[in-house]
């Protein structure tokens, strides 16, 4: 492989290392990203700007490994000629191989700890980016949307459940998870009268 091509992922790695530091820790960005949310949110209370940096610190996630995978993707892709298939796979484990190293080192370090749920976050990212690129935007929103509407209907239903078996309210959960059940249902039923239809 060319450095044109194999020199973007491996430089993105090194930023994701770093940002894997003490530098990156909760407790610094907190410094920088609580203050923005105050600004943007000047009424919510503290416990929802601390989640909301809790979020966008996942959300962060997410995004580095996607950007690698699809770094990587193209060194594989272009750098090496290799068909699409095979490149989003070496894509995959490149980056899930960089999503174990990185929590390992994050293990060590003091402000940080390392976790299993950082590194489905960070599957997650690089099989979106993949998905995207795979199957075009089109195919990977429409799957997305099933996805998630799979997750609504059968999490809400498991959490309804749940809240009724312990005596729980589920507020508003009573209308959303039964509403995703119905929207897979239109959903089927559209795209099956759509294949027999000439």
């Amino acid at each position: 492989m060319r450095a044109l091509h194999w020199l973007p992922p491996l430089v993105w790695m090194a930023v994701v290392l770093g940002l894997s530091s003490d530098a990156a820790s909760a407790e610094q960005t907190s410094r920088v990203l609580l203050p923005l949310l105050r600004w943007l949110l000047p009424g919510a209370p503290p416990e929802q700007l601390a989640a909301l940096h809790g979020l966008l610190r996942k959300a962060g996630h997410v995004a580095e490994y996607a950007t690698l995978a699809l770094l990587w993707f193209r060194a594989f892709r272009r750098g090496r000629g290799l068909a699409p298939r095979a490149s989003a796979w070496l894509a995959l484990g490149a980056s899930l191989a960089w999503a174990f190293v990185d929590e390992w080192h994050q293990s060590a370090l003091l402000a940080r700890t390392g976790s299993a749920l950082d590194v489905v976050l960070d599957a997650a990212g690089a099989v979106a980016a993949l998905g995207v690129v795979r199957l075009g935007w089109r195919a990977a929103l429409d799957g997305a949307a099933t996805l998630c509407l799979w997750v609504a209907a059968l999490g809400g239903g498991a959490v309804l459940a749940v809240n009724a078996w312990a005596g729980v309210a589920s507020g508003v959960l009573w209308l959303t998870a039964p509403a995703a059940a119905l929207a897979l249902l239109a959903r089927r039923l559209v795209r099956a009268r759509a294949r027999s239809s000439p």
